[in-house]
C-alpha cells in the first residue's frame, strides 16, 4: 500500500493531562508533507496499553502510514512496546541485536546496562527493531492489518534529539510513495487582517473542492493563508498563480511565506538599506527586542534597545520630560513619540520603535482602559504614532503590541505608512 496519507500518533499522560507541549506532531507532519504524505490527523493517548493499542488500530484505519512518538522509555508506564504487539495482534519477544546495541551505548558511557533497560530491546514478533544512535530506546517497525489491508507503523523515541535522526534514518527510506505525484505547499502570513476578512477577500478561492486548495490558520494575530497542491501535474505552477492571486487581494497585509516571520522581514528590510534600529519598551519588557533577537544575524541591524517601565526609567533613560508624562500620562501619544525620538537620538540608529500602554490585568481606567497602548515609530521620512486597543490577557496584549510595532516598521519601508491594522483606533 502506498503511502499518500499519514497519520501522527503521540503518548504520554504529560500530554493529555497538558504538564508538557507536543511538539513532535508537528514536528513530524512537516516532514511526511516534505515527502508527499499528507498527514490526516493528529491524536494523543495516555500511557495506557488498551489506549494505545486501540489508537493504533484507529488511525491505521484512516491513514496509509502512522507515526507514534513516546511510550518507549524503560519504566512501567512506557507501554508502547505492548500497545503495538497488541494492535497486530502479536506477542512481545526480546531482540539480541537490540540488546547489544543498549548494551554498547552504556559501555560507551562507561557503565553496565542495567537490567531495566532490558525491557527495551522488546519488539513484537512480526515486527522490527530500529537503530537509535542518540539514546537507549530502539525504534519499532511493524505491520497492522485492517480492513483496507497491511499499514505500516513506526514507533519511535518522544526525546526530540532522539525522535528527528531516526525519522530520517529510519522512516523516509521506508516511504512507499506514489510515482508521478507531487504534494506542494506554500504559505503566505499576513498580519493587520482578521481570518474572517481574510476570507471575504478570498472569496472562492478557499472552495474546499479546488486544487490547489487554500485554508486559513490564525495563530498571535498572525493570519496564514496555506496553499497545497496535490496531482500529478506541475504543482509549482499552480501554486504560483495562486499566491499571485492570493497576494493581489491581500496587498500589503502579506508580510512573508514559509519561514519568515515579521521579525525577520524587518531585519532583511532593514539590511538591504543599510539602516539600523533600536528599540524602547515599556509595557512589553523587552518583549520587541526578544522578537528582534530570535533572528540569527539579528545583531548587524538590530543595535539593542531599552526597557523603561517605570516613568522615572523614560526621563532617565531616554530623556522623556517627566512634565511630559505628568501632563499627558505615561499611555499617550506624546510619551510614545518622546521615547521613540528619544531612542533614535540616543542610539544612534535610524528607526526606533516605542511602545507604551497598559497590559492588565489592573492599571486600566474608563478613559485608558487595559489594553490600550501607544507605538511610535521615528525614522527617515518622518515620525507616527498609532493607539490600540487590544483585548485579551495581558500575554496576549504584549505579544499583539511587539507585532504590530515590527508591522508599523515594516509598512514604513515599504512605502504603505498609510495601512491601517487591526486593533488600531487611532
Amino acid at each position: 500500500m502506498s503511502h499518500r496519507t499519514g497519520a501522527v500518533l503521540s503518548i504520554g499522560d504529560e500530554l493529555t493531562l497538558g504538564q508538557t507541549l507536543d511538539t513532535n506532531s508537528k514536528w513530524v507532519s512537516d516532514r511526511l508533507l516534505a515527502h508527499g504524505v499528507v498527514p490526516v490527523e493528529h491524536a494523543t493517548v495516555p500511557d495506557d496499553r488498551a489506549a494505545i493499542a486501540a489508537a493504533i488500530r484507529r488511525l491505521a484505519e484512516r491513514a496509509d502510514l502512522v507515526v507514534v512518538t513516546g511510550g518507549l522509555g524503560p519504566t512501567a508506564d512506557d507501554l508502547t512496546r505492548a500497545g503495538l504487539a497488541d494492535a497486530m495482534g502479536d506477542q512481545l519477544v526480546e531482540d539480541a541485536a537490540a540488546v547489544a546495541q543498549i548494551e554498547a551505548y552504556f559501555r560507551a558511557r562507561g557503565t553496565p546496562m542495567r537490567e531495566i533497560n532490558r525491557v527495551q530491546a522488546q519488539r513484537p514478533r512480526r515486527g522490527v527493531c530500529l537503530a537509535n544512535p542518540n539514546g537507549t530506546a530502539p525504534g519499532l517497525y511493524g505491520v497492522v492489518r485492517v480492513a483496507k489491508g497491511d499499514v505500516d507503523v513506526v514507533c519511535l523515541p518522544g526525546p526530540p534529539r532522539e525522535m528527528k535522526p531516526m525519522f530520517e534514518a529510519e522512516v523516509v527510506p521506508r516511504l512507499k510513495l506514489e510515482a508521478g505525484r507531487h504534494v506542494m505547499t506554500r504559505a503566505l502570513h499576513t498580519f493587520g487582517l482578521g481570518e474572517s476578512e481574510i476570507a471575504t477577500r478570498l472569496g472562492p478561492l478557499m472552495d474546499r473542492d479546488r486544487n490547489p486548495t487554500v485554508g486559513t490558520t490564525a495563530s498571535q494575530g498572525v493570519v496564514s493563508c496555506r496553499i497545497r497542491y496535490e496531482g500529478a501535474g506541475d504543482g509549482a505552477s499552480e501554486i504560483g498563480k495562486i499566491e499571485t492571486e492570493v497576494r493581489t487581494r491581500l496587498g500589503p497585509y502579506v508580510f512573508g511565506a514559509d519561514g519568515d516571520t515579521m521579525a525577520s522581514v524587518v531585519l532583511d528590510l532593514l539590511r538591504r538599506r543599510g539602516e539600523a534600529l533600536s528599540t524602547v519598551e515599556s509595557c512589553t519588557g523587552g518583549l520587541l527586542g526578544t522578537m528582534l533577537t530570535d533572528v540569527p544575524g539579528s545583531s548587524d541591524v538590530y543595535v539593542g534597545g531599552w526597557v523603561t517601565y517605570t516613568n522615572t526609567m523614560k526621563t532617565f533613560e531616554i530623556g522623556v520630560p517627566a512634565e511630559l508624562i505628568t501632563r499627558a500620562g505615561a499611555v499617550s501619544r506624546e510619551v510614545a513619540e518622546a521615547m521613540a525620538r528619544g531612542g533614535r537620538e540616543r542610539s544612534g540608529a535610524a528607526h526606533a520603535l516605542a511602545i507604551t500602554g497598559i497590559a492588565g490585568p489592573g492599571g486600566g481606567s474608563e478613559a485608558k482602559p487595559v489594553g490600550t497602548v501607544w507605538i511610535a515609530r521615528s525614522g527617515p521620512g518622518g515620525d507616527e504614532a498609532r493607539k490600540f486597543l487590544f483585548v485579551g490577557e495581558r500575554a496576549n496584549v504584549r505579544d499583539w503590541s511587539a507585532r504590530s510595532a515590527l508591522a508599523m516598521l515594516r509598512l514604513a519601508l515599504i512605502g504603505e505608512r498609510g495601512v491601517k491594522l487591526g486593533r488600531q483606533v487611532e
